[in-house]
């Protein structure tokens, strides 16, 4: 893609306080959580990831989830609400959320990292998904497929365009159209954003793909540009790039900063409909919030 101003009217950002607090092991307030998250509802997100409904034991921070979402004012802006699920129980409590418009469940393409995140192989993984799709359906949500370890993994296991193509063209025959690669342990670089990218997105245009990047500070920009510049417009992130996967086990680097976003946009002249204002005032929340 041109530097034609990143079609910068269908850039959609997705904000994650739900990755960024989902490690933290001393519990965050609920009343803490909603008055970070309500304060995100003004800045001009897409879509706020703002908890999931897993075992309180793998996650105990996103115990509290069902009751944040009753606090969450939504008639404060059109932002969307995304639920992270990571089996048919969850999908079904997400679904019976009236304020939830997606959810979302890690697909990994990665054998062994399935197994650590959701406790199931590849394939019951893949009828997870279908019954989970089938919930959405019914229940009038939208189901955003995470491909964990979408950029590489540590473990051993294959990986190449190829297999990650496979897995799009399989999910997208089952009638999944927003799927996120996810670089759950921050190996992406330029070269493999743009590889990816720049081979899937012409292949499958009715898929809306999306980036999950974990990052070092000294790698964000070229990752962003990789994503924006080869198509990729749905981006990930979160505040002072706070958080990351627990169940990676592995000394993560953190999520994309939206800081970084941000201004990568700004000096586009592509970021629309964002309250530089509100965005101020949630950094300043999350510096109060979250553990230094």
């Amino acid at each position: 893609m041109a530097e034609k101003e990143l079609m910068s009217s269908k850039i959609k950002l997705i904000e994650c306080p739900r990755d960024a607090m989902q490690g933290i092991h001393a519990f965050i307030p609920t009343q803490s959580k909603v008055e970070y998250i309500n304060q995100l509802m003004h800045v001009g997100y897409h879509t706020l990831d703002c908890g999931s409904f897993v075992s309180p034991k793998a996650i105990p921070q996103m115990a509290d989830t069902a009751e944040v979402l009753d606090k969450i004012d939504m008639s404060v802006s059109d932002t969307r609400l995304l639920i992270i699920i990571a089996n048919v129980r969850g999908a079904l409590q997400a679904a019976e959320q009236e304020k939830v418009t997606y959810l979302g469940y890690p697909f990994s393409i990665s054998e062994t990292f399935q197994l650590r995140n959701t406790n199931a192989t590849i394939m019951e993984s893949l009828i997870r998904v279908e019954d989970i799709h089938e919930i959405c359906e019914k229940k009038g949500k939208k189901l955003v497929l995470y491909l964990s370890m979408g950029f590489g993994n540590p473990y051993g296991d294959p990986w190449n365009l190829d297999i990650v193509e496979e897995w799009v063209d399989r999910l997208h025959k089952m009638g999944i159209d927003i799927m996120s690669l996810s670089d759950t342990i921050g190996v992406s670089s330029r070269e493999s954003i743009e590889y990816l990218f720049s081979g899937l997105i012409p292949k499958y245009p009715d898929v809306e793909f999306g980036a999950h990047l974990h990052t070092n500070p000294s790698s964000w920009y070229e990752k962003v540009d990789a994503g924006f510049t080869s198509g990729c417009l749905r981006m990930d992130s979160a505040i002072r790039g706070f958080g990351g996967c627990p169940m990676a086990k592995d000394d993560l680097v953190g999520n994309m900063a939206t800081e970084n976003v941000v201004e990568y946009l700004l000096a586009k002249n592509s970021l629309v409909d964002f309250n530089l204002e509100e965005f101020g005032k949630a950094v300043a929340l999350a510096d109060k919030i979250f553990p230094k």
